[in-house]
C-alpha cells in the first residue's frame, strides 16, 4: 500500500530526479489509484509534476513503468506522460513524470482507436520484453519466445494459474485449458505488437483539446487482440472506438472468442491481488472457453 512523503522528502528527491532545486508553492493529493499514491506538485519556478510514491521496494516498479512509457513514447503514436525520474529516499520511492491537465473521457475516441492501431503497428522479433515487469502489482514474466501460445502458456496464464492455487482456488479445468490453447491459434498467428498491456478505462483519458492520453503501462510485445479485450473488461470503450481502430487494422474474426482468453489473465490477476468473486469468475470463463473448442 502506497504510504505518504513529507513536503520536505518530495523537495530533495525532485532536487535529486531534476537535477534543479525544488521548492514547493501548491501540493494537491490526486486519487484514482488502489495501489500507489498520486500527487501533483507545483513549484514556486513554475514547474509542475506529476508524482507516485510508495515504499521503497516498489522501486524497481517505477523502474519498469518508466521504461515503458519511453517505448510507447517512442512510437510516435498515442501520447502518453514523459518520465522525468525515479528516486528512493528512506522508506519511500518516487516517480516523477511530467503532469498531464487531463480531462476525463470527453475526448476523440476515434483518434484513440486509430492511434493504438499504429502503436500496435511497432513490432518486434519475439514476444516478450527486454526484462520482467508488473501488472499492477503483481510480477510480470516477459522471457522471450518465439511462439506466442507458448509466451502466453508460460509467462502469462501459467504462473497465474500457480499463484491462484497457492490462495486456495482448485480450477480444476485449468490444466486442460492451457493443453487446449492451440486450438484458439488455427487460423490466426498474431505478430508481436507494442502493447500498452494494462489498457482498461481508468488507464485511458484525454487532455483538454481531446488528445488521448494512455498511462500505467505494463508493456510487452503480445498479441494485439490482448489490448483491444483489456478495453472490454471494465465497461468498454465507447464504440466510435473500436470502429476507427478497426478502420486501421481489421481484428481477426477469432477475437470474439479470444478476448476471454486474454481477459483471463486480468481477472485471475485480480483475483490474487483482490481475492473475492474474481476467482469463481475465473473459473467459469475456463469452463466456458474449453466449451467452444
Amino acid at each position: 500500500m502506497a504510504t505518504d512523503s513529507s513536503g520536505k522528502d518530495l523537495e530533495e528527491m525532485l532536487t535529486r530526479v531534476t537535477g534543479q532545486s525544488f521548492k514547493t508553492s501548491h501540493r494537491e493529493q490526486l486519487g484514482g489509484g488502489c495501489i500507489n499514491g498520486a500527487e501533483r506538485l507545483i513549484g514556486s519556478d513554475g514547474r509542475q509534476y506529476f508524482i507516485k510514491h510508495n515504499k521503497a521496494a516498489f522501486l524497481p516498479v517505477f523502474a519498469a513503468e518508466m521504461v515503458a512509457l519511453r517505448a510507447i513514447a517512442d512510437s510516435g503514436t498515442l501520447r502518453v506522460p514523459i518520465p522525468i525520474g525515479i528516486c528512493q529516499s528512506g522508506e519511500q520511492s518516487i516517480l516523477v513524470l511530467e503532469y498531464l491537465a487531463m480531462q476525463g473521457s470527453g475526448g476523440d475516441w476515434a483518434r484513440m482507436g486509430r492511434e493504438l492501431a499504429n502503436l500496435h503497428r511497432s513490432t518486434a522479433d519475439f514476444f516478450g520484453w527486454p526484462e520482467d515487469n508488473w501488472i499492477g502489482s503483481t510480477p510480470q514474466i516477459n522471457n522471450r519466445h518465439d511462439s506466442w501460445v507458448d509466451f502466453y502458456a508460460s509467462c502469462r496464464l501459467g504462473p497465474q494459474i500457480n499463484w491462484a492455487r497457492k490462495k486456495g482456488l482448485s480450477l480444476k479445468t485449468a490444466d486442460a485449458l492451457i493443453k487446449a490453447l492451440p486450438g484458439f491459434f488455427n487460423t490466426y498467428n498474431p505478430e508481436p505488437s507494442l502493447l500498452h498491456g494494462d489498457l482498461w478505462a481508468g488507464n485511458a483519458g484525454f487532455l483538454g483539446e481531446g488528445t488521448p492520453v494512455i498511462y500505467d503501462p505494463a508493456s510487452y510485445y503480445g498479441d494485439r487482440e490482448t489490448d483491444l479485450a483489456m478495453t472490454e473488461l471494465f465497461g468498454g470503450f465507447p464504440s466510435e472506438f473500436y470502429a476507427a481502430y478497426n478502420d486501421v487494422w481489421p481484428l481477426d474474426a477469432g477475437y470474439q472468442i479470444r478476448k476471454e482468453l486474454y481477459n483471463l489473465y486480468h481477472i485471475l490477476n485480480h483475483f490474487n491481488i483482490f481475492g473475492g468473486g474474481y476467482g469463481t469468475q475465473a473459473d467459469s470463463i475456463i469452463r466456458s472457453l474449453l466449451s467452444v473448442l
